[in-house]
């Protein structure tokens, strides 16, 4: 069935409006008509079976009209993310949203290239993904920050999973060791952390230094394997 992201309240008899791109999604490609069934969540309210009750000539309104699923939140992990080329970036923000991250924090490190993001892009990227994949939810994207400011303001009961080029213990060694049910993966630029940026994150008392296997990975690949080696070993993947 047809999912659709709404950020509208969902309760019995709710009056939808999606956008317009939204709806003409629904009636000139999917085809709807008045009467047909589709999916909704919008993060909060859980997942609902809405009908399509009237079709406009630049719109649609839906009504809400039973809750299919209650709203359950992903395992929390975030992923802070070297603000990379548009490509990957792109690339790691939908890998991140299938493998259920909750958030995507980006950041600046010393040899992060000046790049032109467009954070709604990814914000779309994210939705997409989310539609396409089941969740009732959407991870937050957050502005880029310098991982020196992110560090300094880290919450120290939330574990860092520190993914070193230039190696350490095998991910699925490490992270049952360190346990913890709420985690940050950080992420690297092409150009790897530099020198002072690696030594810091290795003398943090929350991080766990891992190795992703003995070839260098690109940054948005690393960031598929963290995510999926850290699902295996503490997320959710037994459900």
């Amino acid at each position: 069935m047809i999912r659709l992201y709404i950020p509208q309240p969902l309760s019995p008899g709710a009056a939808l409006a999606p956008g317009l791109d939204q709806s003409r999604y629904l009636t000139q490609v999917m085809r709807l008509k008045a009467g047909d069934d589709l999916l909704v969540f919008n993060g909060a309210d859980g997942e609902w079976r809405c009908s399509v009750a009237e079709v406009l000539k630049r719109g649609v309104v839906l009504k809400a009209e039973e809750r299919a699923r209650d709203q359950i939140l992903p395992p929390d992990v975030e992923l802070l993310m070297a603000a990379v080329k548009k490509s990957p970036l792109e690339f790691a923000v939908e890998k991140a949203t299938e493998l259920g991250v909750r958030r995507i924090r980006l950041v600046r490190t010393e040899r992060t290239q000046p790049q032109n993001l467009r954070l709604d892009r990814l914000e779309t990227i994210a939705v997409e993904s989310a539609e396409q994949t089941g969740r009732i939810d959407v991870p937050d994207i957050l502005a880029p920050e310098p991982l020196e400011a992110v560090l300094d303001g880290w919450n120290p009961d939330r574990r860092l999973m520190f993914c070193d080029e230039t190696g350490g213990p095998p991910a699925k060694v490490a992270l049952p060791q360190a346990g913890g049910t709420s985690w940050g993966i950080v992420i690297g630029p092409e150009g790897g952390f530099s020198p002072s940026e690696r030594q810091r994150l290795r003398e943090l008392p929350f991080t766990t230094p891992v190795s992703l296997g003995p070839r260098v990975l690109r940054a948005d690949t690393a960031a598929t394997v963290a995510l999926a080696l850290w699902q295996a070993s503490l997320g959710d993947w037994e459900r």
